[in-house]
């Protein structure tokens, strides 16, 4: 490679249940928009994102989609993004795709790439609506590809063989990856963005409880491969009747990482928390939610309350770390964050006891008002 080429990858994703689009940023046709302004501040907690963001134009993005995918397109136009870069591209039959860029940095690790796209295939095939790629013109699961002083690997297929073998997991093993929760330590380099906030002490305090009551237990919590990013942008639902709604797209999937069943959970009550008008209480539904499927162990079930504090000071360090390299765009990165402040202030300030109380008595109580929750069947768990 040259000293002036970059290489990046780029997936073109197809529709999933009327219309849902995979990539970071996902344009969902004949519904409402639901575009993800997830705050990754950081993919580890020594690189520079700033250096590794593609910047193609849409001229660029349409010829990629004709040469590489054998499309003729009628439509382009650029979708909100953070650290990748994605465009929303309507072809001549009007078939609506999202054709995502990665950054430099991650497209060096094509490994952890592929992984992410067979675990999209196998979750579609067993049956949840998650968004899936499309294959090049030539069925190549991928092709190097130059544009300008560029290099790109061109990052494809409906990955429905079962190609991988188990010791390719340990890609998921991503050291120091920040948005896990078993980095919170991490933090510590970056509370220097805080400096002159009250809240600076609140978030030193957090890390340390999870130095104290989290890390030592890790061992007795149950692993799995999270996602890492069940946010309200990345759960997409639709009416189902009277019933009221049902999940119909499960999207993002650049965040998938080595963890623990009870941080998934945790990640999860922490984004609900920012969308409720309840926000303490919600933790009781999601709560019943998840056991009726997977009950906590003791364990998991005694560091619940910190993991969710620990996911909210994540999303407050990380999104005032990103300001530091986008002034311009503050306030796209702190939309999350600026709701959570008050979230992890009251968590805090209740304590943990009560917290817990609320939670596991509302999800008894929604367990009773709701019968009809019953464990799902038939799901086969990585």
């Amino acid at each position: 490679m040259r000293a002036d080429a970059t290489r990046i990858s780029t997936v073109l994703g197809n529709t999933v249940h009327e219309g849902i689009h995979p990539a970071d940023q996902a344009y969902v046709s004949r519904r409402p928009h639901f575009i993800n302004n997830k705050h990754r501040a950081s993919r580890t907690a020594v690189m520079s994102l700033k250096d590794s963001m593609p910047n193609l134009t849409s001229s660029q993005a349409s010829e990629l989609v004709s040469q590489i995918f054998g499309l003729i397109v009628s439509e382009v136009k650029p979708l909100p993004s953070y650290d990748d870069q994605n465009f929303y591209v309507r072809v001549s039959d009007g078939v609506e795709y999202v054709l995502k860029i990665l950054n430099s940095t991650d497209s060096e690790n094509l490994t952890l790439v592929e992984m992410q796209t067979y675990i999209m295939a196998f979750l579609h095939q067993h049956g949840l609506p998650v968004q899936t790629a499309i294959p090049t013109c030539t069925g190549q699961l991928m092709s190097l590809q130059t544009i300008a002083p560029q290099k790109s690997f061109m990052k494809l297929g409906k990955w429905l063989q079962q190609w991988m073998k188990s010791s390719r997991r340990s890609v998921l093993e991503r050291k120091n990856f920040i948005w896990n929760l078993s980095s919170t330590p991490l933090l510590e380099s970056y509370l220097h963005v805080m400096d002159g906030d009250p809240m600076q002490q609140l978030l030193k305090d957090v890390i340390q409880q999870y130095k104290s009551h989290v890390l030592p237990n890790l061992d007795s919590f149950r692993k799995c491969i999270n996602h890492g990013d069940f946010n309200d942008h990345n759960i997409l639902v639709e009416h189902d009747g009277l019933a009221g709604y049902k999940i119909s797209g499960i999207l993002d999937f650049g965040d998938m990482s080595s963890g623990y069943y009870v941080f998934e959970l945790a990640i999860t009550i922490m984004y609900m928390m920012i969308e409720s008008a309840n926000a303490i209480d919600v933790g009781g539904p999601v709560l019943a939610g998840w056991e009726s499927v997977f009950p906590l162990n003791e364990a998991e079930r005694n560091a619940l309350y910190f993991l969710v504090l620990c996911r909210f000071c994540q999303s407050l360090v990380l999104a005032r770390r990103a300001i530091t390299l986008y002034p311009e765009n503050e306030e796209y990165l702190m939309t999350t964050a600026r709701t959570g402040v008050r979230h992890l202030q009251q968590l805090w300030e209740l304590g943990k006891e009560q917290v817990e109380r609320r939670w596991f008595d509302g999800a008894k109580e929604y367990l009773k008002t709701h019968p009809g929750t019953v464990p799902l069947k038939g799901i086969t768990f990585l």
